[in-house]
């Protein structure tokens, strides 16, 4: 194996800067303005993001889900709720979320407590995939163990073979919704001075604080 001498890596953080003066009151309103701005600049998958969640043993579990809407009620995501994620879920309803935007040297880190969607929700997110995306959903018991490859491509094909027209919606497959307690914006600066503004939620007011980098 290749030896990397992975200390010597370093990038310097010359793109943006953010000001205590400027951001906005509102850290959804902050959040849409940051995620316009990645939009405009052609980040790659702005919308992916890490789930980190907890199980009963107490060991971490991070992994790479995609945000599909958000409002003042929250960030939303959907997923198989029988999963690893949606069973961790299930025991503990603190998770955390990290958007990375490298091309904006930019993060976004949210932390909070997670529900569900409503059915309503559920349904009209899944009918809105495309039809490859619904039936992968239908025939896939997500973080179960399968033989290989040919087992999950058999599954597709007998189901495509036995239903055709409109598919259902598992029961196991939903929607989650991220309600935030702190939303974290950081901004890389040079010489590792980054910009960090936390947004803390206390009694229903949201508090602004600047962190050491």
């Amino acid at each position: 194996m290749q030896n990397h001498d992975l200390a010597k890596i370093r990038s310097e953080y010359l793109r943006g800067k953010l000001d205590l003066d400027y951001v906005d009151t509102d850290p959804f309103m902050q959040f849409g303005a940051w995620m316009d701005q990645a939009l405009v600049a052609q980040v790659e998958e702005p919308t992916a993001m890490t789930l980190a969640t907890v199980g009963e043993d107490s060991k971490p579990s991070a992994r790479i889900v995609l945000l599909k809407g958000f409002s003042e009620k929250g960030f939303v995501f959907f997923t198989n709720y029988d999963s690893r994620k949606g069973s961790e879920i299930s025991q503990n309803h603190h998770v955390a979320l990290l958007l990375y935007w490298k091309e904006l040297e930019r993060q976004v880190r949210i932390e909070g407590s997670v529900c569900k969607t409503s059915v309503e929700e559920s349904e009209a997110y899944f009918l809105s995939r495309p039809v490859e995306s619904q039936v992968s959903a239908i025939i896939s018991l997500q973080s179960s163990v399968i033989p290989d490859r040919q087992h999950i491509e058999r599954l597709r094909e007998q189901y495509l073979h036995d239903h055709s027209g409109k598919h259902v919606r598992p029961s196991s497959w939903g929607g989650y919704r991220l309600i935030p307690e702190m939303i974290e914006f950081w901004q890389g600066r040079t010489n590792r001075l980054h910009d960090r503004i936390r947004y803390s939620q206390l009694d229903g007011v949201w508090k602004i604080e600047r962190l050491a980098p």
